[in-house]
């Protein structure tokens, strides 16, 4: 339990144990689920946590409470590990009201085990929520990341209760930089809506907001023009950083080897930021994060069933599926008697606004002298 000012306390819970987030993304820091209690005249809880850590943010409510009664629960996103305990609190607190959106209510009732009977009271854009000092307003933020969104401002303290915008993966105190795992977060799961969060920062411009409460991740106090910026380049869809990355798909280890030797021939010709990731070994989402991250990308790939090595070819749908676009892309190939890795992903890369380069460089089964003189004229066009 922490406080977010005297009057708002985040009374979510930091999940240690948990490894896998939505049943696929890997987490080596657990995951934060938070849920904040607003004190005043009246009281509002502000979402709920995940199902599998209620117990505990039961007593993190009881100690917030201190005796007092909640008056509101205000659901900004029905997504179960926000809602999950739900039905448990209404159970505890059979008069309180419900404040969400009209599609959420209907979410709502189709993920309790039981129907929910309670008052409830819906809002939608520019509605208001009086709770004594604290007026909160609504802002509707459908599919960041699921229709029914809304976020709420709290005018009194200048808070934004931003539901899953600017969460991150990760515990609130884990020892980690925050852009690199909301990164990996907003492009994985948020990613394909960016046309929404653009939606959104422009309300959000006509807000006075000195803090973000997001529902995963730590509270956002200083400098939130960072964060806030950071949203922008994201949401539409342009590099955060100049460089290249390297994502290789290899059976045998010969493309590999053609990846690696490419990536030293980059950084000889003066490319300062160079990653690097093996497909078939490393989590998917984080060369998700990766592609999006830089401004080029080199897809090695081994042919396969006449088409390309199957890493590769998830993570290409992975990026179509995510509104992969304003990048330059080079390829390579691996094929000992019928390439055919680089014709598939071109196919794979239709619809996609994006740069192909047509110098395409073709290895029969193990690289030799001649493709790595052709790496290098490649790394000449390549390298800005």
């Amino acid at each position: 339990m922490e406080k977010v000012t005297d009057t708002i306390i985040n009374i979510g819970v930091n999940d240690y144990d948990i490894t896998l987030f939505e049943g696929q993304y890997e987490l080596e820091a657990g995951m934060a689920y938070n849920s904040y209690v607003i004190l005043d005249d009246k009281i509002a809880i502000m979402d709920t946590v995940d199902s599998d850590v209620t117990e505990q943010w039961l007593k993190n409510l009881d100690e917030a409470l201190d005796g007092k009664t909640p008056d509101y629960l205000v659901v900004h996103h029905m997504e179960p590990d926000h809602s999950g305990s739900i039905e448990v609190l209404v159970n505890k607190y059979p008069n309180i009201t419900i404040v969400t959106s009209a599609k959420a209510v209907e979410l709502m009732q189709q993920f309790a085990s039981k129907p929910i009977n309670q008052e409830i009271q819906v809002v939608k854009e520019g509605d208001t929520l009086e709770l004594g000092l604290h007026n909160l307003s609504f802002v509707a933020a459908p599919m960041i990341h699921w229709p029914e969104v809304i976020m709420s401002y709290d005018s009194a303290e200048k808070v934004l209760f931003s539901a899953d915008a600017f969460g991150k993966f990760g515990t609130r105190d884990a020892d980690e930089d925050w852009a690199c795992e909301a990164r990996r977060y907003y492009f994985n799961i948020v990613g394909k809506y960016g046309a929404q969060v653009q939606n959104l920062l422009k309300k959000a411009a006509n807000l006075d907001i000195q803090t973000i409460c997001p529902l995963h991740g730590p509270v956002l106090t200083e400098n939130l023009e960072y964060y806030v910026n950071l949203y922008d380049t994201w949401s539409k869809y342009e590099p955060e950083d100049k460089g290249v990355f390297i994502a290789y798909a290899s059976i045998h280890g010969h493309t590999a080897e053609a990846a690696k030797k490419f990536k030293e021939i980059l950084e000889a010709a003066g490319e300062e930021k160079v990653a690097i990731a093996d497909l078939s070994r490393e989590d998917i989402h984080e060369s998700v994060e990766d592609a999006f991250r830089y401004d080029r990308l080199v897809l090695a790939a081994a042919s396969y069933d006449a088409g390309v090595f199957p890493p590769m070819e998830d993570l290409l749908r992975r990026l179509k599926a995510k509104g992969y676009k304003n990048r330059t892309i080079a390829i390579i190939e691996n094929g000992s008697w019928a390439p055919s890795a680089a014709r598939t992903i071109k196919a794979l890369l239709e619809g996609m606004q994006v740069e192909i380069l047509e110098d395409v460089i073709t290895i029969k089964s193990r690289m030799n002298d001649q493709n790595i003189e052709e790496m290098k004229a490649l790394a000449e066009k390549l390298v800005k």
